[in-house]
């Protein structure tokens, strides 16, 4: 399981890694502030990944077990199907806790993290990065474009357009210029060009020619706004507090949807493996192989997924089906156990018995 769900994992990483390029090319992201990104994304990514994982490797063992008739030889030795499915239960267990650990403390923590991050690298023009042939937008209003940069760090042809002020658009254009670093934030310092500023009244083009000429990004992204925090990011006490006048009415059934998903999410962790071991040890054993228990189960557990899924989105869209979302994560435990303790053959040899006796 361990390894199943390692490999996954890294198939996610190695996935939304992708989303983060764009940082690193536009925004100059290092690797380490990139390995941080992507490493916070990924506990909330195992609540989905290691209930798949234990399901697969569940389903393999017991079909393993089958294949090479050692369950045959532990059912002659009398044990029943519910002391043949306690390791997947331990094993379920066991992960079922690691998934609340999950979903109440750990992924609301990074999730917190990874968005601050993520706003502070997006908002913060402190390291400002041009890229040459490329029209670099920073916050509302300001493009900067620069041709070419020299090997001692000279931005060569460079094109700005000012809008921060609507009423007052103003074009600059240079020979060349350098990106500097003041205490007060980066500027652009440009060298031998021209201002262009076309009057608002009277539509007449204004020229100024200059020696020297500072474009300053204090203003550029203009008062950051607070960020508004998500469902995800709350504790559990903070979705249960939460009240509709707080977030709206659509954000309230997001915080409510959630708070519950938490709470349900982790038993998939002893469903699913249930599952698995329920439709393999009730099939028996077939001489010409396993594959229709197999393609049941994964039949069933992708109805299970998809009826999760559903369950939520309509929670989402009205609260009077939260309960909705409790019963299709408990109804395969529920099934699952009742069946491993009264399988359909133990019912029938009982069945002969009682009419032998009579």
């Amino acid at each position: 399981m361990i390894f199943v769900s390692i490999a996954l994992t890294c198939v996610l990483w190695l996935t939304q890694s992708l989303r983060f390029v764009e940082m690193i090319v536009n925004k100059g992201l290092s690797i380490g502030s990139f390995l941080k990104l992507t490493l916070l994304l990924m506990p909330g990514f195992l609540v989905v990944i290691i209930p798949i994982s234990l399901f697969a490797v569940v389903l393999f063992t017991y079909n393993r077990l089958t294949s090479d008739r050692e369950l045959i030889v532990l059912r002659a030795a009398g044990l029943s199907h519910m002391a043949l499915a306690r390791p997947a239960v331990i094993l379920g267990l066991i992960t079922t806790v690691v998934g609340y650990l999950l979903t109440c403390w750990i992924i609301p923590s990074t999730v917190r993290g990874f968005h601050e991050m993520q706003w502070t690298i997006r908002n913060d023009l402190t390291n400002v990065l041009l890229q040459e042939g490329v029209f670099n937008k920073f916050g509302e209003g300001l493009t900067i474009y620069v041709r070419s940069r020299s090997p001692n760090g000279e931005l060569l042809g460079l094109l700005v357009h000012d809008k921060r002020n609507p009423e007052r658009a103003v074009t600059l254009m240079a020979e060349r210029g350098a990106l500097v670093h003041t205490e007060t934030g980066p500027r652009v310092l440009m060298v031998n060009g021209n201002r262009q500023e076309v009057t608002p009244r009277t539509g007449k083009l204004s020229l100024l020619n200059f020696d020297s000429y500072t474009v300053d990004f204090a203003t550029a992204a203009g008062k950051k706004p607070d960020r508004f925090r998500d469902a995800r990011e709350r504790a559990l006490t903070e979705l249960a507090a939460t009240a509709p006048d707080e977030v709206g009415p659509s954000e309230y059934r997001r915080f409510k949807v959630e708070l519950h998903s938490r709470l349900t999410s982790p038993l998939y962790n002893l469903g699913f493996p249930l599952l698995s071991a329920t439709i393999l040890l009730l099939a028996g054993f077939d001489r010409r192989g396993q594959l229709v228990p197999v393609l049941s189960a994964v039949t069933a557990m992708i109805a299970v997924q998809a009826a999760a899924l559903g369950a939520s989105s309509l929670a989402t869209g009205n609260l009077a089906f939260l309960p909705a979302v409790y019963i299709v994560a408990l109804l395969p435990i529920a099934l699952s156990l009742w069946a491993l303790a009264h399988p359909p053959r133990l019912r029938r040899r009982a069945a002969v018995l009682a009419a032998d006796a009579a």
